[in-house]
């Protein structure tokens, strides 16, 4: 969270000495003013060709001027800048000069990225401008490569091609998942192609080396209204291939622990400005975002099972109950951006004339539990040369959670928000944690059905990880917990012999 990229020799652990300063590279170098915990690394980097490709994270919602979302390749030997791809400085190729830095404020990626070694090419998705729910001062580039997939030529480190998954995005719909690289099977040949998971649940699948679509994408008519109707897009890009987004809502999804609860959401449902996908944000009532900026595929992103050509998506259904406020209400409020070290930082949004509220899951205020009747969370087989549901599930159990925060124990499956993805063996098995019950599961790609579990000592909201050890198949998953799930935080690698049939 430093901003520190590492090289440590695999075998000792030691730095490498060669590597930069004495093993170390100062990622803020070139951004300017910032602050911890506003610009860092929480993802892995992407090596391609002997250069490692790197964005960070900028912390959302904070200030219009926050630091650059550059993406930046170095030398995986000696740590030397190689290039760097700043989208509002596209004749830069590496420092800026003296006294300057990298665009302020820039789409960023968070996320891992994803490297052909063949092509030279690595797939960076990116998220959105600085602040998400106002676009009024963002720049013509800031709108074209918002929420898009771009392929840099490592070697040059110059854009190839990119692709936008959602047109002047005030939704926070960034790209959360590392894209998936596959030959992708058609009644020809095979495609080199790209896999792309979006967080409003589209599934696109593209050719790596040009960017174009395998299947049509659509642009459909979506809603208007909202403080800045004339600027939204009248059509977003829907993929033909497979979606993971569900009906919109109705009245009757609305749900509570008692038919009081139920009927305070009913309430709530009709005081907002609910309009569909794609509801534009509002500043004189509440509104309702669905998928929420958690739903669909998130940073987890999907595993495929390439013997068989079936993708494992394991994916969130949540709304996100909304408003955006006033600078005067926000001042009431204490909202300040992170460079000020007084009040509350989330939602600030300073430089636009709004801040926002933000209720991740739209949550009531007593019980803790969400408006939205369950399940809020499912796995997904899917055909991947058709693009045809295969299986469909929901996914997690209710034991940890429960109203007011108490762990209801109970069994019985709901499906619950979850985060992280999943892993395949040869065997024919998926395994994942994600869910907030802590539970490690073996699920059988062919019917869905879990075969296997155990509690993890903390939550696991991390991929999967399969290795061999003196011939023996292992499988892993780092339990940290996370502080948005609400599951239990700890420091634990927990790893599991499969049986010798199932490697």
């Amino acid at each position: 969270m430093d901003a520190r990229l590492i090289a440590v020799d695999a075998e000792t652990g030691q730095l490498c000495s060669d590597f930069g300063v004495n093993g170390e590279v100062n990622m803020r170098e070139g951004i300017g003013r910032t602050v911890p915990g506003w610009f860092g690394n929480v993802a892995a980097p992407t090596i391609v060709r002997g250069i490692v490709v790197m964005g960070a994270q900028v912390r959302d919602g904070q200030a219009e001027d926050a630091p650059s979302g550059v993406i930046r390749g170095y030398d995986a030997v000696t740590g030397k800048l190689a290039w760097a791809w700043d989208m509002g400085k596209p004749d830069l190729q590496g420092k800026p000069a003296k006294g300057e830095v990298y665009s302020r404020g820039t789409p960023n990626m968070w996320t891992s990225a994803a490297g052909d070694e063949k092509l030279g090419y690595v797939y960076v998705p990116l998220g959105n401008s600085a602040v998400d729910y106002y676009g009024g001062n963002r720049k013509n580039f800031e709108n074209e490569y918002s929420s898009s997939l771009v392929a840099i030529d490592v070697t040059t480190g110059k854009e190839v091609w990119h692709f936008q998954t959602v047109h002047y995005d005030l939704w926070d719909y960034d790209l959360g998942s590392q894209p998936s690289l596959v030959d992708f099977p058609t009644d020809k040949d095979n495609v080199p192609a790209v896999i792309l998971t979006s967080k409003q649940g589209e599934i696109y699948v593209l050719d790596r080396r040009t960017g174009k679509s395998l299947f049509p994408v659509e642009e459909r008519p979506v809603p208007s209204g909202g403080v800045e109707a004339e600027n939204l897009s009248p059509t977003q890009p829907f993929s033909t291939y497979h979606t993971l987004a569900k009906a919109p809502l109705q009245e009757k999804d609305m749900w509570g622990m008692s038919p009081l609860d139920q009927l305070w959401c009913r309430i709530q449902f009709h005081l907002a400005q609910y309009d569909g996908e794609y509801t534009a944000p509002t500043l004189d009532k509440p509104y309702i975002e669905y998928p929420g900026y958690n739903g669909g595929s998130d940073w987890g992103s999907i595993a495929i099972d390439i013997k068989n050509n079936v993708l494992i998506a394991n994916y969130n259904d949540m709304p996100n109950y909304n408003r955006l406020l006033s600078r005067d209400e926000a001042e009431k409020r204490g909202l300040t951006p992170i460079t000020n070290p007084q009040g509350s930082h989330e939602g600030a949004q300073a430089g636009s004339p709004y801040a926002i509220e933000v209720n991740a899951g739209w949550r009531q205020s007593w019980t803790g539990l969400m408006c939205k009747q369950p399940p809020y969370g499912g796995i997904r087989a899917i055909d991947m040369k058709t693009g045809k549901t295969i299986w469909d599930r929901p996914f997690g159990t209710a034991r940890k959670n429960g109203p007011f925060g108490i762990p209801s124990m109970l069994p019985m499956t709901i499906g619950t928000p979850n985060n992280g993805g999943s892993v395949v063996t040869g065997g024919g098995l998926a395994f994942i944690a994600a869910a907030t019950d802590n539970l490690f599961r073996a699920i059988d790609l062919k019917t869905g059905k879990t075969v296997w579990s155990i509690e993890l000592p903390a939550g696991g909201q991390a991929n999967p990880f399969v290795f061999k050890a003196n011939g023996q198949e292992m499988v892993g998953v780092m339990a940290g917990g996370h502080h948005f799930m609400e599951t239990e935080i700890g420091d634990y690698l927990e790893v599991y012999a499969l049986p010798q049939s199932q490697g």
